[in-house]
């Protein structure tokens, strides 16, 4: 039962409301909380302040060992600052895995997308086939219909033989 709640977790293809409700024992607010995570740490990871906040971190560690107190410093210098090192391959190693685990999500976003834009471009293409089935039908139709013009035409023609059959009668009749 777990797994198949997990697989509708990453069904994206369904509307939220249409998808099963969560257990009663988890909270919906927990469900993609170490998601939304990696994509802010992707995201923030690539900023400006993110590495302005690193170099003023690592200045700090190294000034800090270099003119401290001996008996207060924490990494030696004669070592060549081994917990820095050690510190910045531990944030290295785990970036590059929440970088790509907020890369995979977000791929799977754009494959909903991708499917969501295809099926839109599928109705709008049927739409537009109908519509010119449609024109073209009219088009049919207003060919076989009178013309303003052919109206015209013919109510002068049945003017003037009515004006016509008059003059005849006027002149045919007995004085």
């Amino acid at each position: 039962m777990a797994r198949a709640d997990a697989a509708d977790d990453r069904r994206f293809d369904t509307p939220k409301g249409i998808r099963r409700p969560a257990p009663p024992l988890r909270r919906s607010g927990d469900r993609d909380r170490f998601g939304r995570f990696t994509e802010w740490v992707a995201r923030n990871m690539g900023t400006p302040w993110f590495l302005l906040g690193l170099t003023l971190f690592v200045t700090f560690w190294i000034l800090w060992n270099t003119l401290a107190p001996p008996a207060w410093r924490f990494d030696s210098v004669e070592l060549g600052f081994i917990a820095l090192t050690l510190v910045l391959s531990l944030q290295a190693s785990y970036a590059a895995p929440l970088i790509l685990l907020a890369q995979n999500r977000q791929d799977d976003r754009d494959r909903v997308q991708i499917e969501q834009d295809r099926q839109r471009a599928e109705r709008n293409l049927a739409d537009t086939e109908y519509l010119a089935r449609e024109v073209v039908a009219l088009r049919l139709a207003v060919r076989d219909l009178a013309s303003k013009e052919f109206i015209r035409q013919e109510l002068r023609q049945a003017l003037e033989e009515l004006d016509r059959r008059d003059e005849e009668d006027a002149a045919n009749a007995p004085s």
